[in-house]
This record gives C-alpha cells, sequence and structure tokens, in this order.
C-alpha cells in the first residue's frame, strides 16, 4: 500500500481520491484513456472502457503508458488481470486496416490473419467486402468503407483507416497575420488532425474552435463544407473566418433554411440537412455534389443520425469535428469514433483556463425546496410529469431575481427549458426572452445588445447551448436542462468562460429542487464538470436571498 489518490479495482472502475494532494495529477494522467462516472464530494469513479481505450490508442497513446500512469497512482496493488486486458483491448485496435492498395484499390489488410478469419464469417460484414486477394487481403466497396468501420467496432475489432483521402476541389485559403497569432494549443489541434487524416479536436467552450477550423482550412487549401447547429451559428462562422483568412464575403455560403448558397466555403445547418420529403433527405444530395476537400463538423456531439448516414458515404473526404465534450446522451460515441475519426487532441479545460484563455469559473448548485402544496403535486405526479414540476418550481423565479440582483453590475444569462417558465421569468425581470420561435434577425439583434450593455439580462433556452458567442456574459443561472445531459451543462457553461477584461471569475448558477428527480438529474449532468476539475458549491437558496437583503 503507498499514499496515492487512486485506487483500481478489478471491475474496470478507478476511484479517485478528490482531496489528495496528487488528485490533479492522477486526473490528468487518467484522462485521455478513463471517463468519469460519479462525482459526489470525496471520491470520483472513473471506468475504464473499450472505446475510451481505443481512442487513446488512436491519439498516440500505448498500453504501456497506460498501464503505467495506474501503477504511478494507485494506492493499492493493481490487479494483474485488469493489466493484462487494457494491454489486450487496446491491442485489438489496427490489427485490421483499411488500405489503398495501388493494384486493386480499397482493401482491409489483417496483420492477424486469424482475426480477419473471425470477422470474415459474420454476415454482415461479409456482405461489405468483395473478393479475398489472398490470406491477408480483402477487396471492401468504397461505398462501404465508413459502414465497414461501424461494423469492425461493433464486433471489437476497431480498423485503422490508412486508406487516405482525396484532395477534393482545390481552393486557396491562408490566414490574417495582422494582429493575432493562433494560440498554440490550436495549432497543436490543427496539426494533430492533419496528421492523423480526420478525427476530433475536443477543446472547452470559448477557447476558439473556429480558429482551429480555420487552421484546418488553410491546410487543405480546398472547398470546405461546414456543417453547424443552427443559422446565429452559421453566420458567427462566416464572421469569424471573414476576419480570420483571406476569405472573400463572395466565397462564403449559408446554406440554411433562409439561404440556399453552395460556394467553395458552404456552412450548412444540421436542421436544413436532416428536412425530410417524400422519405428522402434532399439536401444531402445537394451538398454531396460538391467535390469537398474538408468537412467540418462543429459541435459533433449533436451529429444528428441522417449526417451519420451521409458522413458513411463520403469517408475519402478528410473530415475534423470539433467539441468541448465527446460525451452524447444517445450512446452513439462509437460512431462518431467510426465514421468522423478518433480523438486527435483533447486539452483539459483547466490547463487552457491556467494559461489564462478560459476565466475560471465558480459553480454554485443552489438547493430549494417545494412548497407543500407543491411537494403534494409532486408526489401525486406521473412519473413523466414529475421532472417538470420539480423544474418549475415557482419559488426559482425569486431566487433567479434574488442572484440578478447581486450581479446587477454584470452580463447575465438565465438559461432554461421550459417555455411557461422562461416567459414567467423574462416578464419576471422585464428581460427579453429567446427561444426556438424567435426569428433569426432578432436573435442576432438580441445578442448584440446583450454584449454591447444594452440588455445585461437575456433569458434564454436550448438555443443558446450551442455556438453562441457572447465574451461578455459573466453570470449563467440555470434553472431547467434536457434531464441529465452532461453535454448541455458543459455547453452552458461554456457561454461564460470567455476570459473578462478586468479577469474577474465567472459564476455558474444551478437551481436545484431537493427531493425530487431534479436533484438525480442534476448529480449526473454534474459529471463532465467534475472530470475537468470544476467543483460545485452546495448552498441554501436561504442564503441567496439573505444575501439580498
Amino acid at each position: 500500500m503507498s499514499d496515492q489518490p487512486l485506487i483500481v479495482q478489478s471491475d474496470r472502475t478507478l476511484l479517485l481520491e478528490v482531496d489528495h494532494p496528487r488528485a490533479v495529477q492522477c486526473r490528468q494522467a487518467i484522462a485521455p484513456f478513463a471517463e468519469l462516472e460519479r462525482s459526489p464530494e470525496h471520491i470520483h469513479t472513473y471506468r475504464l472502457t473499450p472505446l475510451g481505450l481505443w481512442n487513446a490508442r488512436a491519439a498516440g497513446h500505448d498500453a504501456e503508458q497506460v498501464i503505467d500512469a495506474l501503477l504511478r497512482y494507485s494506492r493499492y496493488e493493481v490487479p494483474h488481470a485488469l493489466l493484462v486486458d487494457v494491454a489486450e483491448t487496446m491491442d485489438r485496435y489496427g490489427r485490421l486496416q483499411l488500405a489503398n492498395d495501388p493494384a486493386h484499390g480499397l482493401v482491409l489488410q489483417a496483420l492477424d490473419i486469424a482475426v480477419l478469419e473471425e470477422v470474415l464469417r459474420s454476415k454482415k460484414i461479409a456482405s461489405m467486402l468483395g473478393a479475398r486477394v489472398d490470406d491477408t487481403t480483402v477487396l471492401v466497396h468504397p461505398s462501404e468503407r465508413g459502414h465497414l468501420k461501424q461494423a469492425l467496432l461493433k464486433l471489437g475489432w476497431p480498423a485503422e483507416d490508412v486508406a487516405g483521402y482525396v484532395d477534393g476541389e482545390r481552393h486557396p485559403i491562408a490566414l490574417y497575420a495582422e494582429g493575432w497569432q493562433p494560440r498554440n494549443y490550436q495549432n497543436e489541434a490543427a496539426e494533430g488532425f492533419w496528421h492523423g487524416g480526420s478525427g476530433v479536436v475536443v477543446l472547452p467552450c470559448g477557447a476558439g474552435k473556429t480558429v482551429v477550423g480555420a487552421l484546418a482550412m488553410a491546410l487543405a487549401q480546398a472547398t470546405t463544407l461546414i456543417l453547424v447547429t443552427n443559422t446565429v451559428a452559421a453566420r458567427q462562422w462566416r464572421e469569424e473566418l471573414l476576419r480570420r483568412t483571406t476569405l472573400t464575403a463572395e466565397e462564403i455560403g449559408e446554406y440554411s433554411g433562409a439561404r440556399k448558397e453552395v460556394r467553395p466555403v458552404t456552412i450548412a445547418t444540421y436542421q436544413v440537412l436532416t428536412m425530410k420529403r417524400q422519405g428522402r433527405y434532399p439536401h444531402l444530395d445537394v451538398l454531396d455534389a460538391r467535390d469537398w476537400g474538408l468537412i467540418i463538423y462543429d459541435e459533433v456531439h449533436l451529429l444528428p443520425a441522417p449526417v451519420f448516414r451521409f458522413t458513411a458515404d463520403i469517408q475519402s473526404r478528410r473530415r475534423l469535428g470539433l467539441t468541448a465534450t465527446l460525451l452524447r446522451e444517445d450512446g452513439k460515441e462509437g460512431d462518431v469514433f467510426s465514421l468522423i475519426g478518433p480523438k486527435r487532441y483533447d486539452a483539459p479545460w483547466r490547463d487552457i483556463e491556467a494559461q489564462g484563455y478560459i476565466a475560471p469559473a465558480d459553480c454554485v448548485e443552489v438547493r430549494l425546496s417545494l412548497s407543500e402544496t407543491d411537494r403534494m403535486a409532486y408526489a401525486m405526479a406521473e412519473p413523466t410529469d414529475r421532472y417538470r414540476l420539480a423544474s418549475c418550481a415557482h419559488d426559482k423565479v425569486r431566487i433567479v431575481q434574488a442572484l440578478v440582483d447581486q450581479h446587477d453590475d454584470d452580463r447575465v444569462l438565465v438559461i432554461g427549458q421550459y417555455l411557461e417558465q422562461l416567459e414567467e421569468l423574462g416578464s419576471t425581470l422585464q428581460a427579453p426572452v429567446i427561444t426556438g420561435a424567435t426569428p433569426v434577425r432578432e436573435r442576432e439583434r438580441l445578442f448584440a445588445a446583450f454584449r454591447a450593455g444594452e440588455e445585461p439580462v437575456l433569458v434564454v433556452s436550448k438555443v443558446a447551448n450551442f455556438s453562441i458567442d457572447l465574451p461578455e456574459a459573466g453570470v449563467a443561472i440555470q434553472v431547467s436542462g434536457a434531464f441529465g445531459s452532461r453535454q448541455e451543462e458543459a455547453q452552458r457553461l461554456g457561454r461564460i468562460l470567455r476570459p473578462k477584461a478586468d479577469g474577474r471569475t465567472a459564476r455558474f448558477y444551478s437551481l436545484v429542487t431537493r427531493d425530487t428527480v431534479d436533484a438525480d438529474f442534476a448529480q449526473h449532468r454534474q459529471r463532465f464538470l467534475a472530470e475537468q476539475g470544476y467543483a460545485y458549491r452546495i448552498i441554501d437558496a436561504e442564503e441567496v436571498e439573505s444575501d439580498k437583503s
């Protein structure tokens, strides 16, 4: 036994003692390959998963490094069987390779003939393959490249894709050097993606993922399709590219509900791509018609299923996924790995904060109780209605008002899920409300007024979760969310992490109704932030109101 912060267990769980002096170093060492599962006050639970280990392997971490981290930080002797399991799991990645054979085109090659024989006996996989060239090589139809990678991952034999990419239609793109330089981690992220060919870059909200996209475009020197969450995000990408690169307004097209422009650089929304007519997705066909050299997926953790299908058919194009978190609430992390590519770069939030590129954040959970009347209504409600009742507890309005009053010298975002609750908050606070029904032009006007200080408080629905650039926001108050969504928690904190001119700390409040499913979901949401090193302080609602008085 040694005085170390980690307990490694044979069921693949890792227990980290949060208050240990070496806890931060340990968290950084295990973050590339372990996923946080639970994060109560003193002991955080991580789990080793095959996908986490394969992502680490694809990113350049070998089994020796993973095992060394476990041995170095473990308090007790690490179970030998687990170490063997880690080594063998990581060794499964790349035993099969997709390659481009000069004589035969796309082929599946095996470094282990037995593995090839095993997968050939899968009827699903056999239907994707052509003739056998020799003992270790089988022909693959190019249209099956993505589907084959998905199927092999599900069989536990993730293929390494070294088949290369088409260059696409050439288009010159350069960065403006005047007045700014990309940050070191942005250059490293773009280079890591480019050398890997395709994959995902994970950076905190506010850390400049758009710049990484621009750097990738400058490396590709090709026509580029950028897929984003909504029209506001599309226009922010356009503005950033015009500011940072040599691209002109005429070279950048918007493909959204409002406009249908296909240009050398085209920014399209996920919504328009997933519009269905007579059983087809006509806009996917339009975008597939151009010879793209690079496809960028903004907020790749939100990629909808039809775009996955589109992506499976374009594996010869370079693909860059940008996100603050690879977590998906639908469990499709494996599809991101197979179709966009493995994680190529991941910068811990706290590391970027330490460099001064994102603001430090104070996360506070404000707990309140239901009134006796509301408690009885909650108890008698159907299970499907309880989260809404708990989330929309009327006392939350009063607590929000008290918090806004405390931060009357700052820019405040009040974020929620339920429209009636948001309308009541807007009326009480005398603040504008932005929802999915708010026209894009009105959203842009209100966001501009917020940046200018003309509207110091905005009440926003989940439309503000993604790709909204509000560097002046210093306070976020979350009143309700999408059940236990960890990705949403990350996005909402990200809205206030732009560094402040005066160096002040960002404040993130989450209002939670105790003894209800609201509290259960809150604990689940906070797991991702705990993994990044953010701890929630818990205070009672009465403390907020006493501070107000």
